[in-house]
């Protein structure tokens, strides 16, 4: 089957270059002025037949140069093959453009022989290095996607806003995670919530005066540590009287995220569709896991609100809830979970004094 098609190749072929080169040759011999040698079909006939004959004797060496090319691209690896390929390509094509540039000489040689021999070296020379030169241009382009992946995650992590509340600010932990590196983006303080936060500063009851004043603290530390991460805008909604709801909005506009602790807050962004990252989720989230049965040793502090309840506190803030506890309030005592309550406005543990006979 190869056979044949290489001979239909040479027949092809024959038939082409009968017709462009015999008419010349019979010019030059002086056999154009007979009809019948003139005729074009003559000389594809006369070119066909030759090359068909040569194919004869030469077809059987050209299907073996087939096979052994076949068997040797086999045995090269793909990627070489691939890279190989797109180099010849790139040498024929800056080929082409060569001989476009050399046609403007009008010179026989420039028009035929030349434009043949620079693709001949161009597409040699563009095989060789894209195949010889792989591991190298592999390694450019991974780089490149590498830098282009590291650069597209570097613009979203700096592309996301978080909004910080004025709760969030005057609770000042926002400092503290910042500085372990977990938060990304860029913190941004609206001017209607500093505006709130300075009125907060300025009022004439002390306790609001002393947390305003550390709230500003706060702001000034972190645009201190986070200067390139801090954004203060001036962006205001006046017909918007309530700064919570102005903070959702400016959400929704900047497509950031409310940073809060505000347990109202979290539910008004619920219900606009805002993401909302409440401080005290993360605070729980990260609180030892506290299942009902295990025992705690607590100090109870103060009396309950129902009767005879007493309240302690872990160390990091927790209340439990001691059923029965206010006759041991100032004393050490060993209890045992119940249940446990969690809520984004905190979590509360309730227990009761674990009996004597549990002691023994």
């Amino acid at each position: 089957m190869l056979k044949r098609m290489i001979q239909i190749m040479f027949l092809l072929i024959g038939g082409t270059l009968g017709l462009v080169l015999l008419p010349p040759l019979f010019s030059l011999i002086h056999l154009s002025d007979n009809p019948w040698i003139n005729n074009p079909y003559v000389s594809v006939l006369l070119g066909a037949i030759v090359l068909f004959v040569v194919s004869l004797f030469v077809a059987d060496y050209f299907v073996k140069l087939l096979k052994w090319m076949e068997e040797r691209l086999l045995k090269v690896p793909s990627g070489d093959v691939l890279f190989g390929t797109l180099g010849l390509i790139i040498g024929l094509l800056l080929a082409y453009l060569v001989s476009v540039a050399l046609s403007s000489i009008r010179i026989p040689v420039f028009l035929t022989v030349i434009p043949i021999l620079v693709s001949i070296i161009l597409g040699y020379l563009g095989f060789q290095v894209g195949f010889k030169r792989r591991e190298e241009l592999m390694s450019v382009f991974s780089s490149r996607a590498a830098k282009k992946k590291q650069q597209d995650v570097k613009e979203s992590t700096l592309g996301t806003y978080k909004l910080l509340d004025t709760s969030v600010i005057i609770d000042g932990r926002i400092a503290d995670i910042c500085r372990t590196g977990f938060v990304e983006g860029t913190l941004v303080i609206p001017q209607f919530v500093l505006t709130e936060l300075q009125h907060i500063a300025d009022s004439s009851d002390t306790l609001k005066r002393t947390k305003g004043r550390r709230g500003l603290d706060i702001l000034k530390t972190l645009q201190k540590e986070y200067a390139s991460q801090v954004l203060l805008t001036e962006v205001d909604f006046e017909d918007v009287p309530e700064v919570d709801l102005k903070l959702v909005r400016l959400a929704k506009k900047m497509d950031g995220q409310v940073v809060t602790n505000d347990f109202n807050l979290n539910k008004v962004c619920e219900l606009h569709k805002v993401k909302v990252l409440n401080i005290n989720d993360l605070a729980n989230a990260v609180k030892p896991v506290v299942i009902p049965g295990e025992e705690m040793h607590v100090v109870v502090i103060k009396e309950g609100k129902e009767h005879n309840q007493g309240v302690a506190y872990l160390d990091d803030g927790t209340m439990i809830v001691v059923e029965d506890g206010k006759t041991y309030i100032g004393d050490a005592i060993t209890v045992v979970v119940t249940s446990v309550l969690q809520t984004s406005a905190g979590r509360m543990i309730f227990a009761k004094k674990k009996k004597e006979k549990e002691n023994g």
